[in-house]
């Protein structure tokens, strides 16, 4: 089940004039180019950001999400006409041939379950060409990221055009190490309504994801820093043999 924040229609609405600044993504388009991808598959799509710049590149894109209102939020947009949309999960994948599939921001922790994280990797490995890359982030748990995520950390009041002004701040839930489970509240200032989306992601550590990634067929040609959080993250670069 894809979490609130992309499944409910009102929040995946606003879900990016909440979160405006997408320049994390410049490190994966970067990559697209210095690997010569003529065709990504981006998993995890969500409303189609990443998926779209790519699009505006003149590359072939195939963007996969469990959550059908961020698909329709993505669907939408200027440009989406020229995107392959699919809702689903990326183990259920029809067959591909692709240069590229990437997994931006929290995808990769967001697959918490052992089995499907497996899987998603079987898949991935199956839809890319020989010789194809996957690439995906995932947060170094050494560094805590979890002690951040507090109210006063992350409260704001955002005016959207045609929805009004938005209350929004986390609250963290759990932490039982590799999980960590986190609330965002949304309250909607037109009509009181408060709702809320809960998060569980997975801190897996970095030499866990290269085993992982061998033992479904890659090569781990690089492990990398993310531009938008130095020191913070892993950004892996693996080749399918």
């Amino acid at each position: 089940m894809a979490d609130e924040c992309f499944a409910h229609p009102r929040l995946a609405a606003i879900y990016d004039p909440l979160d405006p600044d997408r320049s994390d993504l410049d490190a994966y388009l970067a990559m697209a180019q210095e690997l010569e991808a003529r065709s990504v598959l981006d998993i995890g799509c969500g409303t189609g950001v990443f998926a779209l710049l790519l699009a505006d590149r003149g590359i072939e894109v195939t963007g996969v999400d469990p959550a059908r209102a961020s698909i329709d939020v993505a669907r939408a947009k200027p440009g989406g006409e020229r995107v392959r949309w699919i809702c689903g999960h990326a183990t259920g994948l029809p067959p591909l041939q692709a240069d590229l599939a990437t997994m931006t921001a929290n995808v990769a922790q967001a697959i918490v379950d052992p089995r499907t994280w497996q899987r998603t990797l079987r898949k991935s490995h199956d839809a890319l060409r020989p010789g194809g890359h996957l690439v995906f982030e995932t947060r170094d748990p050494a560094r805590r990221a979890w002690e951040e995520w507090t109210r006063e950390n992350s409260y704001s009041v955002t005016e959207i055009p045609g929805v009004g002004s938005v209350e929004n701040w986390v609250q963290l839930i759990e932490v039982c190490v590799p999980l960590v489970t986190f609330r965002w509240t949304y309250v909607f200032a037109v009509d009181g309504q408060v709702l809320t989306s809960e998060s569980t992601l997975r801190f897996r550590e970095r030499k866990e994801v290269e085993r992982d990634l061998v033992a479904h067929g890659f090569v781990v040609e690089d492990v990398r820093d993310a531009p938008d959080r130095p020191g913070r993250e892993f950004v892996f670069l693996a080749r399918r043999t």
